[in-house]
C-alpha cells in the first residue's frame, strides 16, 4: 500500500516535469510591427497662360489658371479661386505669377504679356479744297459769233457743271460773260451780259440754286488771248466761271 503511494507520487512529479518542460520549449508569438507612418501631403501644382501673350496698347488678354493640392492662391497680390480665368489690360509688358499653397508646399506659375505700342497713324492726305475741285472740275461754255444760244458742246458743259455744283452746295459761283474784239464796247458788253444770263439760266433750270450765282459782263475788255484770229476769238467768246467761296 506504501508503495503504491510512492509510485503514485512519482507519477505526479513526472508529470508536472513533463508539464514545466513543455513549457519552457513552448515559442513566444513576436509583437505586431508599429503601423507604418502616413504619407506627406501631396505637392502642390500650378499652371498659368495668357491669351493673347502680345497685345497692343489698350487691348486685353485673358488669364486662365488651374492648380490641384493647394488651400491658398494668389495671382499677384490677390487671392483668387484654385480654377479661374480673369481679364487685364495692362499698360506695359508685365509678368503675371501666380503662387499655389498647400500642406504639401509651394508651386508657381508665370504668364509673360508683351505689351506693344501700335504704330502713329499716317499722315492725313491732303485733301483739294473746294476751290482745287471747283478748278479741276468746272468748265466754261463757249458760245458762236454774235450769239447767246448755248450750243450742243455748251449744253454738256452745262450739265456736268451743274452735277458738280449740286454734290457741293456750299460753291457760290460768277458767271463772266466774254467776247472777242470785234464790235463795239458797248454792244459787246450787252452780248456778254446775255451769255452769262444764258448760263446761269441754264444751271437754275438744271437744279443750282439761282442765289448762288452771280453774273457779270466784261465784254471785250478782259480777254483771253489777244490775236486777231478766228482761233483766238473762239476763247474769247464764252461764259467763264469764278470760284466764289
Amino acid at each position: 500500500m506504501k508503495q503504491s503511494k510512492i509510485k503514485w507520487s512519482m507519477l505526479v512529479i513526472l508529470m508536472a516535469v513533463v508539464m514545466v518542460l513543455a513549457g519552457c520549449n513552448k515559442k513566444v508569438k513576436p509583437a505586431p510591427p508599429p503601423p507604418a507612418p502616413p504619407p506627406p501631403p501631396a505637392a502642390p501644382t500650378a499652371t498659368l497662360s495668357a491669351d493673347p501673350n502680345t497685345i497692343e496698347k489698350g487691348q486685353s488678354t485673358t488669364l486662365t489658371w488651374q492648380t490641384t493640392n493647394a488651400t491658398d492662391v494668389t495671382l499677384g497680390p490677390n487671392k483668387v479661386d484654385g480654377n479661374g480665368s480673369a481679364t487685364f489690360s495692362p499698360t506695359d509688358s508685365t509678368t503675371f505669377r501666380l503662387v499655389a499653397k498647400g500642406p504639401g508646399g509651394t508651386q508657381e506659375a508665370t504668364a509673360r504679356v508683351t505689351v506693344t505700342t501700335p504704330p502713329p497713324p499716317p499722315p492725313p492726305q491732303p485733301t483739294a479744297t473746294d476751290q482745287e475741285l471747283f478748278n479741276q472740275n468746272i468748265k466754261d461754255v463757249y458760245f458762236d459769233y454774235d450769239s447767246y444760244d448755248l450750243r450742243g458742246d455748251g449744253q454738256s458743259a452745262v450739265a456736268a457743271d451743274a452735277q458738280f455744283l449740286k454734290a457741293h452746295p456750299g460753291i457760290t459761283l460768277t458767271v463772266e460773260g466774254h467776247c472777242d474784239e470785234r464790235g463795239s464796247t458797248e454792244y459787246n458788253l450787252a452780248l456778254g451780259d446775255n451769255r452769262a444770263s444764258a448760263v446761269k439760266t441754264a444751271l437754275t433750270q438744271a437744279g443750282v440754286s439761282a442765289d448762288r450765282i452771280k453774273t457779270i459782263s466784261f465784254g471785250k475788255e478782259k480777254p483771253f488771248c489777244t490775236e486777231s484770229n478766228e482761233q483766238c476769238w473762239q476763247q474769247n467768246r464764252r461764259g467763264h466761271f469764278v470760284f466764289g467761296k
